[in-house]
């Protein structure tokens, strides 16, 4: 079953340890299908309104303008530093191979090191590929975060998306394995909830971060959902998105629209809170305990993105 705390302290501040000791932000904006024109406008907004952690990817062709609009707003508020905004780009499976790996960190490089200067989290985008390139990937991603300051780029930590268990173990039982994964970023919301990898990725303290928390518009006219907005009087994407946080997860949330971005932000309280657990004073996020339990889905397996195929499932 999901997670049926009802309440969580949490604030827009709030951040979570990582296995590696660094602390990422659990609200992140992301910039999937945004057009590259808008992309550095829209970043700049969603910094402005209090988000501190842009997600973006090669596949997205706008991470060189995703890490200008971090630049612009970096200079024009010189009280928030480089170190309290949080970027996350992603490798393709194109790019999967050693080789092929350390050229799209070069690629990586260009478009952004002039603007950021580093990157906080890179991530495989996918597991579409074999389990030789997929570990091949991994050793070059490895090398760069074991050489801090690496000239090519200054990597913090690497992750994964879209990985199942079977695609973590294979990473775990090669004898080069070294650094863990911080995230398995997957696609999660109430009927795809994935109970079993989530189980695995906390075994193995890896986050889970939920990518289509809205599940992409597929599920905003599910009945269940209207209903449950009517009663309980609240827009439906407050109930997901709330329904996501009290779940655990890092939560990336993405539109091209100021009014969303905001109020997507807004569904956490304002707060000065640091690293969850430091700090005595927090906001708090809640859903009534009858809704919470009508969200809790175990059984479904609801793919949304990924034209229904499950990416976590694939083979080999």
């Amino acid at each position: 079953m999901s997670n049926l705390t009802s309440a969580i302290q949490l604030t827009k501040d709030s951040r979570y340890k990582l296995n590696n000791g660094q602390s990422i932000p659990v609200a992140g904006f992301g910039v999937y299908e945004i057009p590259k024109e808008d992309t550095a406008d829209l970043v700049y907004y969603a910094l402005s309104v209090g988000y501190r952690h842009i997600d973006s990817a090669i596949y997205y062709k706008n991470q060189r303008e995703s890490s200008e609009g971090i630049a612009r707003f970096l200079k024009d508020h010189p009280e928030v530093e480089r170190k309290d905004i949080w970027f996350t780009t992603k490798i393709r499976f194109e790019d999967h191979g050693y080789e092929n790996t350390k050229k799209a960190i070069e690629l990586i490089a260009k478009e952004v090191k002039e603007y950021i200067g580093y990157v906080d989290l890179v991530l495989i985008h996918s597991p579409h590929s074999n389990p030789q390139k997929r570990i091949e990937s991994w050793k070059a991603l490895q090398e760069y975060v074991l050489e801090p300051n690496n000239p090519t780029l200054d990597i913090k930590s690497i992750g994964v998306s879209n990985y199942g268990k079977r695609h973590l173990q294979e990473l775990f039982d090669w004898d080069g394995f070294v650094i863990k994964p911080v995230v398995d970023q997957i696609e999660l919301h109430p009927w795809l909830p994935r109970l079993e990898l989530r189980e695995f990725l906390v075994e193995h303290d890896i986050w889970a971060e939920a990518y289509s928390p809205l599940t992409q518009g597929v599920k905003l006219d599910d009945p269940e959902l209207l209903e449950w907005e009517k009663k309980y009087k609240l827009p439906k994407g407050n109930i997901l998105l709330t329904w996501s946080y009290l779940q655990g997860f890092i939560v990336i949330a993405k539109s091209a629209k100021k009014e969303r971005i905001k109020s997507n932000l807004d569904v956490l309280p304002d707060g000065n809170s640091d690293e969850l657990g430091e700090q005595h004073s927090f906001g708090k996020i809640e859903l009534d305990p009858e809704l919470l339990s009508a969200l809790d889905k175990p059984k479904s397996h609801d793919v949304c993105t990924w034209n229904g195929v499950d990416p976590t499932l694939y083979e080999p």
